[in-house]
């Protein structure tokens, strides 16, 4: 039976330094990667221009940008309680501070909504493309699917990396997209 699909994938490889746009390493794995992905019906985006350009760099048209970087500082305050960034299983220090139901759980939550808004209108057998950012894409992910066994998920997504969603009213499968 085909289903509707969400494949979110976090934005590739940055200049050196950091900053807002892709380099050229990062607009190569792009194109190399999109070779193999879509159609999609619709294609989504952060607005920080990295994620952009890795959907153009991709061979697709961007039809909506979303503003879902948390501005809220108990975020981060509670990302840096949890060491997220040194968890061996982050998905499962995810869950657990999700569980919480302070700010990441919060966060999580609304991002998933956005998610669930772009699946909505789709008929059966439509698909989306969401590209992101490192910790967004994988909170929602847990707050996609609420009893899933978070300690096989593997470790936070690398640049392209993501996950694709079956959907059916809500969430119901996942399968990672790793490099």
């Amino acid at each position: 039976m085909i289903m509707a699909t969400l494949e979110i994938r976090r934005h590739s490889l940055r200049k050196t330094g950091g900053g807002s746009q892709l380099s050229q390493a990062g607009v190569d794995l792009a194109r190399r990667l999109g070779r193999t992905m879509g159609p999609y019906d619709i294609v989504a985006t952060s607005v920080v221009p990295r994620a952009r350009e890795t959907a153009l760099a991709m061979g697709f048209a961007v039809d909506q940008e979303m503003v879902t970087l948390g501005t809220d500082p108990g975020l981060y305050s509670e990302s840096e309680q949890a060491r997220l960034d040194q968890a061996e299983q982050p998905f499962v220090a995810l869950a657990e501070l999700i569980k919480y139901g302070g700010a990441y759980h919060h966060y999580a939550h609304s991002v998933s909504a956005l998610w669930r808004d772009l699946m909505t209108p789709l008929p059966d057998t439509g698909s989306v493309l969401v590209v992101g950012h490192s910790g967004e894409l994988e909170a929602a992910l847990v707050a996609c699917l609420p009893t899933a066994d978070y300690s096989t998920w593997g470790g936070m997504f690398g640049s392209c990396e993501g996950a694709r969603l079956t959907y059916t009213n809500h969430f119901t499968d996942v399968e990672f997209l790793r490099l």
